[in-house]
């Protein structure tokens, strides 16, 4: 969870959960003096207790994360979501927490759809039978509109999303996250109860740069890893069946990676043109091609995650 003195506060930091939070003299020059001295509520945020009963029908929380953007987050959480749904037993929800990108609406096939109020909250929009979906995508004016707020804002709504929405019983919730390690990764690690993590990358070092950061970042926030996703590992060519590195793994790519850092490869998914094309289209792709080596990575990937995330829970 977020400390209650930052750990690049400035010295006699009275703390943020302080009634000088803002107003002692050595807050003066720090560049969170306005958000400390805003009048937010001091200690325990009231939410948290509202959002763990509201979760409390939801066996598992998942949250996608890479601190590198362009890696395939949004697209690997669709299709863990789908083929955790392709078991008519299993309900699945998915939450997009990337407010600024959300297009998780259109990857699930979803999009233009309107989020309703019933008694229970809002309930999310539904893709299929045992899969749903929430994401601010349903609640903008225009597919357009940009999402132009800063941080107090943003963590406004993810607590609303987590505390209002009427997610019913859900053998698990996939959280869809932007690139980083900021304001929604530190809101999701306060207010969710007890999840996981899925680390994403792809093979090349500029990636698996961020993706040291972002594991650092649940080192620090206590969130334990599932294991990782090597995205966009190789290109076998669909007509003449060669295959190719688009992204060399100079430094060894997610495999080394994982065993560095005593982690659990759970796949490698190619570049395939028919997954971005399922995902323009809001198509099912596990469904159109049950057969293709990424459907059978995938189910694979997902049976790992349900063994170790069912040890890890006991």
């Amino acid at each position: 969870m977020e400390e209650e003195v930052p750990e690049n506060a400035p010295e006699h930091c009275p703390g943020t959960k302080s009634d000088d939070a803002g107003k002692a003299s050595a807050c003066k020059g720090c560049p969170n003096q306005n958000i400390c001295s805003s009048g937010l509520p001091k200690g325990p945020d009231p939410d948290v207790a509202i959002i763990r009963e509201n979760l409390n029908t939801v066996r598992h929380k998942i949250l996608v994360l890479s601190g590198k953007g362009g890696v395939g987050k949004s697209t690997l959480t669709t299709m863990l979501a789908r083929a955790f749904a392709a078991d008519p037993d299993k309900n699945v929800a998915v939450l997009d927490i990337d407010l600024c990108g959300p297009s998780i609406p259109r990857i699930l096939g979803v999009e233009g759809e309107q989020v309703h109020q019933s008694g229970a909250g809002w309930s999310p929009v539904y893709v299929q039978d045992n899969l749903c979906v929430m994401s601010i995508g349903f609640l903008l004016g225009s597919l357009d509109d940009a999402v132009i707020w800063r941080g107090p804002r943003k963590i406004g709504l993810i607590k609303q999303f987590l505390r209002e929405v009427d997610w019913g019983t859900q053998d698990v919730l996939l959280i869809d996250t932007p690139p980083g390690t900021s304001d929604e990764h530190l809101a999701s690690a306060e207010f969710v109860p007890n999840p996981f993590a899925i680390l994403v990358t792809t093979p090349q070092e500029v990636a698996l740069q961020d993706v040291r950061k972002e594991l650092d970042c649940c080192r620090r926030l206590k969130i334990p890893v599932i294991g990782v996703v090597e995205n966009m590992s190789g290109f076998v060519c669909p007509k003449c069946s060669k295959g190719s590195e688009i992204f060399p793994p100079d430094s060894g790519g997610a495999e080394k990676f994982c065993k560095e850092n005593g982690l659990k490869l759970l796949g490698r998914f190619p570049l395939d043109p028919k997954v971005g094309q399922c995902c323009d289209e809001g198509v099912n792709f596990i469904e159109e091609f049950p057969n293709a080596p990424t459907t059978l990575a995938y189910l694979s990937a997902v049976k790992e995650i349900q063994k170790i995330v069912s040890i890890e829970s006991l």
